[in-house]
């Protein structure tokens, strides 16, 4: 009996992974002004202060653990963002998502439009995972065929304002998607001065295959000190990275799922 049992999950395994929810399940309270931004190149993007009250996108269907993940800390700042990547055929899965958080390289040269320069540059001038201990770069792995329970790896972003950055990215399977959680394990320098101190800023971002393509949703907090505040906008500073961490997303899938 046990053996005719565990050939029927093998038979069904296939069929319960192909299921699939639409955006309208996840988020049936959006707007139809946030669907269309949702549904954009460059998505829904929202900021909110500890002063004002945060004011968050409703996740109903969506594990409230990645938000409180952000929220517990009381940070000064939270921005949001929300995507839906196209696929017509609705052919991507979890393992094409896995893939494309696996090509940090890719974060090497992306563009964001600098105000004080008035035009568009590289963010990172250099990305690369790095082994914790050495701080040497490390290349990106193969494809891979299986999707890890959990796995931690430790990012070196060179940013065009801040200098060498060091993040730690966490990896886990939650529910019919992943997470990919980022915080500073060092520092945030803007030449000598640290602007974010250690662990001070993390990001969660969620990504489910639906019926219409991908869900990308990203919330990242950061606390800085007052001082800070009055001469950053942390908001924007927040906001542009996060943006071009999706669009590197965004772009991995794309190559996937054409």
């Amino acid at each position: 009996m046990k053996t005719y049992f565990a050939a029927f999950l093998i038979f069904l395994c296939p069929f319960l992974e192909a299921q699939k929810r639409s955006f309208d399940e996840i988020f049936p309270a959006a707007s139809g002004d946030q669907r269309n931004l949702v549904y954009s190149d460059t998505g829904l993007l929202t900021a909110s202060e500890r002063a004002g009250g945060f004011s968050l996108l409703p996740l109903s269907g969506i594990d409230g653990n990645i938000t409180s993940a952000v929220t517990n800390r009381n940070p000064l700042i939270i921005v949001e963002t929300l995507m839906v990547i196209p696929d017509p055929r609705s052919t991507s899965g979890l393992i094409d998502v896995y893939n494309a958080l696996g090509k940090i390289r890719n974060l090497k040269g992306r563009l964001y439009h600098s105000e004080t320069r008035r035009a568009d540059i590289p963010l990172f001038e250099d990305a690369s995972r790095v082994d914790f201990r050495k701080n040497t770069a490390l290349p990106d792995p193969p494809p891979a065929s299986v999707i890890p329970r959990s796995e931690t790896v430790y990012i070196r972003l060179k940013d065009a304002n801040f200098g060498n950055c060091y993040y730690r990215g966490e990896i886990s399977l939650s529910g019919t998607g992943l997470v990919y959680q980022l915080a500073n394990y060092r520092n945030i320098n803007y030449i000598l001065f640290p602007i974010i101190k250690e662990e001070k800023f993390t990001a969660q971002l969620y990504l489910e295959p639906i019926d219409e393509g991908v869900l990308i949703y990203g919330i990242s907090g950061v606390d800085v000190s007052g001082f800070i505040a009055s001469k950053v906008d942390v908001s924007s500073t927040i906001g542009k990275r996060l943006a071009v961490i999706i669009s590197w997303v965004r772009d991995g899938l794309s190559r996937i799922i054409q």
